[in-house]
């Protein structure tokens, strides 16, 4: 969003959901680095919290994208970040690669709607919220209940159909979640033409905006530095 445009409400609520996404990866690294039982990164309610703050997240995304003058730039820019931290964590001293992570996933979402941004727009303004929840359980449940062959999967995983011995750190596939974004962007036409109550527009709060702010630059290197610490902090406990 442009700076004079910015609404603390957005960013506030953008910067709690990726606050949460540390959080999940920090308990998620005290599995894989220190041994920590699986329990506390994966049980019922990790596992709900995990896509609420998601879904969040994407779906905020989206709403942003109604107050970008080139969608297409910022996607672009955002999937070459993406596919950059796909060949690093895919090197051998990591092995712990994100093939088609939420970055992968909002980059190629910003990319998809600057392309098609007039159709979804010719979708009647009341049908557009139902047709999008309808296509998000639709499309989860094609996606979950189908198989499609091996060697197709291969190529083409990031719609959400994998295959054998498939593996990703970080994994938001196309469907459903691409339209947990279009409902992001028919809320945010309704932001930006000021149809909420005012006090959306003046709320304020302390840090939150902030961090929402920074929200990619966060996401890039909160893991390096997540790994960091707790690989220091088990250095300084053995010696």
């Amino acid at each position: 969003m442009e700076k004079k445009k910015r609404i603390d409400a957005i960013d506030a609520a953008r910067g709690l959901a990726l606050i949460l996404m540390v959080i999940h990866h920090f308990l998620i690294d005290l599995v894989i680095l220190c041994g920590a039982p699986w329990w506390i990164f994966s049980n019922p309610l990790f596992d709900l919290l995990h896509y609420i703050f998601a879904g969040l997240f994407i779906f905020l995304s989206g709403l942003c994208c109604r107050f970008s003058h080139n969608n297409l730039r910022r996607g672009l820019i955002a999937f070459a970040i993406a596919m950059g931290m796909t060949v690093v964590t895919s090197l051998p001293i990591i092995d712990d690669p994100i093939r088609f992570g939420v970055l992968h996933l909002l980059g190629f979402c910003m990319i998809f709607f600057a392309l098609t941004q007039k159709a979804w727009d010719a979708i009647p303004r009341r049908i557009a919220p139902f047709f999008y929840v309808a296509m998000l359980v639709l499309t989860g449940v094609l996606v979950n209940k189908t198989t499609i062959p091996q060697e197709l999967a291969r190529w083409i995983f990031p719609l959400g159909w994998t295959y054998k011995d498939f593996y990703t750190a970080d994994w938001f596939p196309i469907l459903p979640w691409i339209f947990v974004f279009l409902l992001g962007t028919w809320a945010g036409l309704y932001v930006v033409e000021r149809r909420l109550p005012e006090k959306f527009y003046t709320f304020t709060c302390p840090v939150l905006p902030q961090i929402g702010r920074k929200s990619l630059l966060i996401y890039v290197i909160h893991q390096p530095i997540l790994y960091a610490l707790i690989l220091g902090v088990q250095w300084l406990v053995k010696h």
